[in-house]
């Protein structure tokens, strides 16, 4: 998709930009792209702990209750 913006201005009676306006398609894609870089900043914080891991066939075995 194109990454150009081309967003409209609503202004106050001085002439200072106090809104914006865009195409619902290119908000959507706003959305998408911070969704994207929050999902980022999150894998980068849980790399950086450097805890150990475990295969996601393990965790399923550990978390199935007992049948006693």
């Amino acid at each position: 998709m194109n990454k150009t913006l081309h967003p409209q201005y609503i202004t106050d009676e001085q002439g200072k930009r106090v809104s914006v306006v865009l195409p619902i398609q290119q908000w959507q894609q706003v959305l998408d792209d911070l969704e994207e870089l929050d999902d980022i900043r999150l894998y980068d914080e849980v790399k950086a702990r450097q805890e150990p891991t475990r295969s996601l066939a393990d965790y399923r075995k550990k978390r199935q209750p007992s049948n006693d």
